[in-house]
């Protein structure tokens, strides 16, 4: 009996402080709900007093739940009389944040946090709740919408994007011949490195694929290459504008050029050519160095990357070489998706760590578009391929480093063995490498600096497309690659990137990274002083302003302004009502109104004098030079301007109105206007007149 006091009192007790919790926490607005697997956002806000909402659960499923949780409580009572461990007191605070949340299940949820970007409706948020996704992301977060942006970047900014990102094509029907002739001019150049590389003794190790009779003489090819990189040139120096640009090869020569190209370049056929051609190759390299900043990256095999534009963890991404298998495998598809891929120039001269390839997927946060303000976050971590580097293979597992690939695969036995089995370092661990090779200065002068510029010039081009909700942010994760001189390469942005703690470095770099989201949205957003943790804030823009109404939903306000006599229809000075056509009358009471000429007043406001010799004086219009008064009779179907209403009785033909020209003024002459009534208008002589405005 004592037991069953004792445990019905720690129950109580524990119910009272959930209760006074949950009070406090919808006093304060923190009420919270987390869909998907982060309990390291559940923990850090539970840690500032914020409260959890389960809103998967239906109402009978939150009452089963509390019912356990109450049970749990009780079981809680029981192991807490007995005196329970740390372990056993972490499964207490669980039950009871388990109560508390049944308890808030009719409040208002104020932070969302979703893996989702449709879990939650943004249009259907209230201006206080909060939430970790922006809607209209694919202009930023899709290889489509990327590759369009960045063609913007002019207007923001100075820097050319080629010089940081691959250039991209979509494949529908608007840039495919873009592309074919990328491919064919990269393949021109690409012999061009290759002439001189093999001439300078760095290709010497290659063997050719198949016997040859005798070198090919390449003399007039090469004249061809050359003619089609000087267009080139001229045409990103703008020098060919008033020249009328000539094609240089017909489709039949450009189909044997590349023919030839893939034989000596992929399958090493022996050459023949002049020391003097080798020269013009250098000196037109030289050239194109110069307006060309990929030139370095491109290689000699022309390799290409095609993606899908929609899809993630390198899904369906295949790397080829060949112009007829690329353009095959598009084209293939149905009708719908040729312009959801797209294809990008695939980095042949990367920096690699022990002869093996990686990439680096580097976080930075936007809190808001407009002011757009970005924070980048000061670690990263690099991604290995399992197998070493080479270009002869395009195999999957040599070129892709995304961990949803590689995690399948085993790594080779020839790769470097600082290279742990799951293929990834962090980034001190390659600062520790790059200090190896006397280039940790670069780390943060180049690396460093050239991903801050590119995420907020990427940011920047996407800024108009994107929704500025207020108390709305996003997490996204780019990913780059390096150059030889550390210079990075934009490869893809990702929205929602992975948490998941898959290997030691991403089960601490993610819960950092989680943790000082955190810390900026919440606490530095109410406390400028307050901790961001490794989030630096690189760019905050200026408020841009937004017109009220944006493209066509315009909408305009009023009310109709209606008139104290309905109007009649007005017709042109040329031409009259046929006969036999009835006017259609709308209101019966204007049935017998009668319409005068409409002669130019003077002024609008002055009142018509009605005599009782049948003539009605107006008082003079304005005289205007070449102006023509009429002398002739004018029929009645004439309207008249006037703001007043007279009535003018009928008894013969006409009606004579007399106006005062200019020269006549001082004379008081007047010149007569003859107004014929028609015969239905005699025939109701005793009606009267009304002229209206």
């Amino acid at each position: 009996s004592a037991h069953k006091i004792l445990h019905s009192f720690v129950c109580t007790e524990r119910l009272k402080a959930a209760k006074a919790l949950v009070d406090e926490a919808v006093k304060m607005h923190k009420i919270f709900s987390v869909q998907g697997s982060y309990p390291v956002i559940r923990a850090a806000l539970r840690a500032r007093g914020w409260v959890e909402q389960c809103k998967n659960c239906s109402k009978k499923q939150n009452c089963q739940c509390c019912h356990k949780s109450r049970a749990r409580l009780n079981d809680a009572g029981n192991s807490y009389d007995d005196g329970s461990e740390d372990g056993e007191k972490e499964q207490d605070l669980d039950r009871l944040h388990d109560i508390m949340s049944c308890l808030v299940k009719k409040e208002m949820v104020y932070f969302y946090w979703t893996n989702c970007r449709g879990a939650v409706n943004a249009n259907s948020l209230h201006k206080e709740q909060m939430t970790n996704h922006f809607a209209n992301t694919s202009s930023f977060t899709t290889k489509v919408g990327l590759c369009m942006s960045l063609r913007n970047l002019h207007w923001f900014d100075s820097t050319d994007p080629d010089s940081f990102f691959p250039r991209c094509y979509v494949l529908g029907a608007h840039e495919k011949q873009d592309f074919i002739d990328d491919f064919r001019r990269t393949a021109c150049t690409s012999l061009l490195k290759y002439i001189v590389e093999r001439h300078q003794g760095l290709l010497t190790g290659r063997k050719p694929k198949k016997q040859q009779s005798r070198p090919l003489v390449l003399s007039q090819m090469i004249k061809n290459v050359l003619k089609v990189c000087q267009q080139f040139v001229d045409s990103l120096e703008h020098r060919d504008i008033d020249i009328d640009s000539e094609t240089p090869l017909t489709q039949e020569e450009w189909t044997e050029f590349i023919d030839i190209y893939y034989l000596v370049v992929h399958d090493g056929a022996e050459i023949e050519i002049s020391d003097d051609f080798v020269t013009c190759c250098k000196a037109m390299l030289h050239r194109l160095q110069e307006v060309s900043p990929q030139l370095d990256i491109d290689g000699i095999h022309n390799i290409w990357i095609v993606k899908p534009a929609a899809k993630s963890r390198g899904r369906d991404i295949k790397c080829s070489k060949r112009l007829d298998k690329i353009l095959r495998l598009v084209d293939s598809r149905p009708a719908y998706f040729k312009s959801k891929w797209v294809v990008q120039k695939y980095l042949e001269r990367p920096l690699l760590v022990h002869g093996t390839k990686f990439d680096v997927r580097q976080w930075f946060l936007v809190t808001d578009w407009n002011h757009l303000t970005v924070w980048f976050y000061k670690k990263c971590y690099l991604r290995f391929s399992t197998q070493p580097f080479s270009l002869d293979t395009l195999d999957s597992s040599v070129h892709l480093c995304n961990n949803s690939i590689q995690k399948h695969l085993r790594p080779s036995q020839q790769r470097h063995r600082d290279i742990p089995a799951y293929n990834m370092w962090s980034d001190k661990q390659f600062r520790t490498f790059l200090c190896s090779q006397s280039q940790e200065a670069q780390w943060e002068t180049v690396a460093v600096q050239g991903m801050k510029r590119t995420v907020i010039q990427a940011a920047q081009t996407a800024q108009d497309k994107m929704d500025s909700r207020k108390n709305t942010f996003e997490l996204y994760g780019a990913d780059f690659m390096f150059g030889h001189d550390l210079h990075p390469w934009l490869l893809e942005i990702n929205a929602s990137p992975d948490m998941a703690p898959s290997t030691p470095v991403t089960a601490h770099l993610c819960a950092a990274v989680q943790e000082d989201t955190l810390k900026v949205v919440l606490d530095w957003r109410v406390d400028h002083t307050a901790n961001t943790g490794d989030f630096e804030l690189i760019y905050k823009q200026a408020a841009v302003k937004v017109p009220q109404y944006l493209g066509s939903n315009l909408l305009v306000k009023g009310c109709a302004i209606k008139s104290p006599c309905p109007l009649p229809a007005l017709r042109s000075s040329n031409c009259s009502t046929p006969k036999h056509q009835n006017p259609i009358r709308k209101n019966p009471a204007a049935e017998n109104v009668k319409h005068l000429p409409n002669v130019p007043l003077k002024s609008a406001e002055t009142p018509l004098k009605n005599s009782s010799s049948e003539v009605l004086q107006l008082p003079p219009p304005p005289f205007h030079p070449g102006s023509l008064m009429p002398t002739e009779p004018l029929t009645d179907h004439q309207p008249l301007t006037v703001n007043k209403c007279v009535h003018l009785p009928l008894s013969h033909r006409s009606v004579v109105l007399y106006s005062k020209s200019a020269e006549d003024k001082q004379q008081d002459l007047s010149t007569p206007l003859e107004i014929t009534a028609p015969e239905q208008s005699r025939q109701a002589a005793t009606s009267p007149i009304k002229i209206f405005q």
